[in-house]
C-alpha cells in the first residue's frame, strides 16, 4: 500500500485527532498516487498513523478514516462504521429522524447520511468516499432495509474533489415528498428539492427551547425557510407568529406545514427580504415580544469572514430594535467559520449599538445527532442563543 509520510513539524495537529492532511503537511510519497484509493499515514519516523483516502487534486490530500493498524478499508468497514453510528443515534433516542452520520465526527469524513423515517439522504462530498458509494448503500440496506435512499451530491464542494454535481435515486424510485414528526408536531420534506439534504435537523433539539417563552406572544421569524421554528411557536401557544422568507416556494411550504398542524390561523407568513423588512420595521417603531432569527450561513469562505460578521451584527441590531423592552431574541448561526466566542461578541456588540441590555437564557450548539469532536473544529458549527432583551 502507498505510504504517505508527514512533515515533523506539522504532524501534531493530526497526532492530535485531526483526520485532515494538507498537502503542504507531507514530507515524502512512496508508492503509486490513485485518487480515491487508500493509503497508509507515517510520521516522519516512520510510526504508523492511520489510514485514509487520497486525492492530489483535494487541498486536503488524505482523509483518515481509521487509526487502528489491524482495521482493513472494505465494504465490512463501512457496514460496521454505520451500524457504530446507528446504536450511538438510538443510545441518544434519535431513532425517527436523525443525522446518522456526521461527516468526521463519525469517523467517516465526507460523508453525511440524513434518515428520515424509512428514507435515506446520502452525500457523498469527497472522491475518496464516493468510490465507496456501492458498499454504504449496501450497508444501509443491511441494516435498515430502507423504502427509498436518494443521493443529494448537488453540492459545489464536490468541484473541488474533481467530481459532478449530481442527484437522484439510489435505487427505486419514491415520493421524495415525506412528512417527518418532531416535538409533536409534523413537517414536509422535501427530499429531492430541499435545503440541504432537504431538511434542518440540526435545529430540533433547538426548537423545544423556545416553548416557554413564547406563551402567549407575539413572535416574528426571519429567514423562517419552512416554517419550523414559527410552528413551533405556534404550537407552544404563541399568540400570533409572522415568519418571512425570501423565498416564495420555501413559504408556501411553510404555510402547509402550519395547516399540517392546525396553526394556519395563528402562524402567517410573507414572502419577501427579510433584510430589507427588518431595517424598514425597526424605523416604523413596530415591537414584538420574541423575534426568531436564523439565516443561512452568511459566507463558506475565509476570505469573507468579516462580511459575515458585520451581516450577523446588522440583523441581530435591527431584531433588537423590534422587541418590546423584556422581549427574547432567539439568534442562531450556522457558519462554522464564526465561532462561538466570535459569535457571542458580535451579539454583544449589536446590543451596544442598540442601547440595549442582555441577560442569556440559553447557548447552545447543535442536536446531539450531530456530534463534537473537540478536535476537529469544524464539528462545532451551529450556535444557538436565547437572551432577553432589555
Amino acid at each position: 500500500m502507498t505510504k504517505v509520510f508527514l512533515k515533523k513539524k506539522i504532524q501534531n495537529r493530526v497526532m492530535m485527532g485531526h483526520p485532515w492532511i494538507f498537502g503542504n503537511e507531507v514530507n515524502n510519497i512512496e508508492g503509486d498516487v490513485t485518487a480515491g484509493d487508500t493509503v497508509e499515514v507515517y510520521t516522519h519516523q516512520g510510526f504508523f498513523v492511520g489510514r485514509g483516502y487520497i486525492n492530489p487534486q483535494s487541498q486536503i490530500l488524505v482523509r483518515l478514516l481509521t487509526r487502528n493498524r489491524e482495521e482493513q478499508i472494505t465494504e465490512e468497514f463501512f457496514y460496521h462504521r454505520l451500524l457504530k453510528c446507528w446504536e450511538y443515534r438510538k443510545k441518544l433516542g434519535y431513532t425517527e429522524n436523525c443525522r446518522l452520520v456526521f461527516g468526521e465526527a463519525d469517523e467517516m469524513p465526507a460523508l453525511v447520511i440524513d434518515k428520515f423515517n424509512d428514507y435515506f439522504v446520502i452525500q457523498t462530498l469527497a472522491l475518496g468516499m464516493d468510490k465507496w458509494k456501492p458498499a454504504i448503500i449496501s450497508a444501509l440496506h443491511r441494516i435498515f432495509s430502507p423504502k427509498g435512499i436518494y443521493e443529494r451530491n448537488d453540492v459545489p464542494v464536490r468541484e473541488l474533489e474533481g467530481l459532478p454535481q449530481q442527484k437522484g435515486f439510489l435505487g427505486a424510485p419514491f415520493d421524495t415528498n415525506v412528512i417527518i414528526n418532531e416535538n409533536g408536531l409534523r413537517f414536509h420534506v422535501d427530499i429531492e428539492n430541499g435545503q440541504k439534504t432537504g431538511y434542518f435537523l440540526d435545529q430540533q433539539d433547538n426548537r423545544r427551547e423556545i416553548q416557554h417563552i413564547v406563551k402567549g406572544a407575539d413572535v416574528l421569524e426571519a429567514f423562517c425557510y419552512t416554517g419550523t421554528f414559527s410552528c413551533h411557536a405556534g404550537y407552544y401557544g404563541a399568540k400570533s407568529v409572522l415568519g418571512l422568507d425570501i423565498s416564495e416556494h420555501a413559504v408556501n411550504t411553510a404555510r402547509r406545514n402550519a395547516e399540517l398542524n392546525g396553526l394556519q390561523e395563528v402562524c402567517k407568513f410573507q414572502a419577501v427580504n427579510a433584510f430589507d423588512v427588518l431595517k424598514q420595521w425597526a424605523k416604523e417603531d413596530k415591537k414584538f415580544d420574541v423575534v426568531i432569527l436564523d439565516p443561512p450561513a452568511f459566507t463558506k469562505s475565509r476570505e469573507n469572514i468579516q462580511k459575515a460578521i458585520t451581516g450577523y451584527k446588522e440583523i441581530n441590531l435591527r431584531g433588537m430594535k423590534l422587541l418590546k423592552p423584556g422581549g427574547f431574541l432567539v439568534t442562531a448561526s450556522c457558519t462554522n467559520l464564526v465561532s462561538p466566542s466570535v459569535f457571542l461578541e458580535t451579539i454583544d456588540l449589536a446590543a451596544k449599538d442598540a442601547k440595549k441590555k442582555l441577560r442569556q437564557v440559553t447557548f447552545q450548539t447543535q442536536a446531539q445527532d450531530h456530534p463534537i469532536l473537540w478536535s476537529v473544529d469544524n464539528t462545532t458549527y451551529l450556535k444557538f442563543l436565547i437572551v432577553e432583551v432589555s
